[in-house]
């Protein structure tokens, strides 16, 4: 009997224990997975600091601020407005009733020319890398800017929308050939007001506008070598250490000795000493003047072409 005890205990307890191993048995899987698991994270970690290293040999391109995109819009506005109609109703309140209309028309269409060649040619030929005076062609018709595209601002690291850039350095090269129709205003056909305005925004505003104005940017200037191989891109007179943040050598100068040349060449006005010239409307010009002075807002502080401390700056000084 203890025997037959003896056998039945140890017949129950290896079944016991058998079974109990045979529940152990799935588990067993994961077990067995885990160090695989284990053995394929340290691959997983290794190839994360690849990848990191990676990502800081090409860091993400810098994209404009909506703050700073939003000043240079309502910088350009401003501008623009600076032209249509302010410089229309500043020019046309000085003429004679009978030529009104005419001064108002060749300011209009000479800002709506020079708006069309600035994105046909002039923008490419102002600001893009070439030699001393002219860029070159690569950007013609705006080839190549999209609305991702970014231009450089003074400070490292900050841009700005690139179509932004281009429509208010458009509204710079639209108001300077409008200044020169104040000074040949009564004497000059309306078609060869046109033409001179075409030969002398290629010929003049756009290697002028070049010489000043171009340059690499802040972010070309790495260190001694890479700055002075930027140097070297930039315009004529800018490599000459000129200084021009919003246009007294590229606007005004420029647009002073056209307007004093093609006054000299013209010549006086017929009835000129013998018949009344009195202005149209000091009442329209002083609502110019006041316009193109409220615009210098746009003009002076949106050179910054960012909203800092340099903008405003200019504001408080306008």
């Amino acid at each position: 009997m203890k025997k037959f005890l003896a056998v039945l205990l140890t017949a129950l307890t290896v079944g016991f224990a058998g079974g109990v191993l045979a529940e152990d048995k799935p588990a067993a899987g994961p077990a067995v997975t885990a160090p695989a698991a284990d053995s394929a994270a340290p691959a997983a970690a290794i190839a994360a600091p690849a990848a990191g290293e990676s990502a800081s040999a090409t860091p993400a391109l810098p994209e404009p601020n909506k703050g700073d995109s939003t000043f240079m819009y309502i910088a350009t506005v401003l501008v623009i407005m600076m032209v249509i109609p302010g410089l229309a109703l500043f020019y046309g309140g000085l003429v004679r009733t009978k030529n009104m209309l005419s001064v108002l028309m060749q300011v209009f269409i000479t800002f709506s020319l020079i708006s069309v060649l600035w994105v046909v040619y002039g923008y490419s030929l102002a600001f893009t890398e070439g030699g001393g005076f002219f860029g070159v062609l690569d950007k013609i018709f705006l080839k190549g800017i999209t609305p991702e595209s970014v231009a450089a601002t003074f400070s490292k690291g900050v841009v700005v929308s690139e179509l932004a850039y281009v429509i208010f350095q458009g509204a710079f090269a639209a108001i300077t050939c409008g200044l020169i129709v104040g000074a040949f205003a009564e004497r000059a056909k309306f078609a060869a007001i046109l033409v001179f305005m075409v030969i002398w925004f290629t010929l003049s505003y756009l290697p002028m506008a070049h010489m000043v104005w171009y340059w690499a940017g802040p972010d070309a200037y790495v260190d001694a070598a890479a700055g002075e191989a930027a140097g070297k891109t930039a315009g004529f007179l800018f490599q000459k250490g000129a200084l021009d943040f919003a246009g007294g050598t590229v606007v005004h100068i420029n647009a002073a000795v056209a307007g004093l040349i093609g006054a000299i060449v013209i010549g006086k006005r017929i009835g000129y000493g013998r018949e009344s010239m009195a202005p149209h409307s000091l009442t329209f010009t002083m609502i110019g003047a006041s316009l193109l002075w409220f615009g210098w807002f746009g003009f002076n502080a949106g050179s910054a072409l960012e909203a800092s401390a340099v903008s405003y700056t200019h504001l408080r000084a306008h």
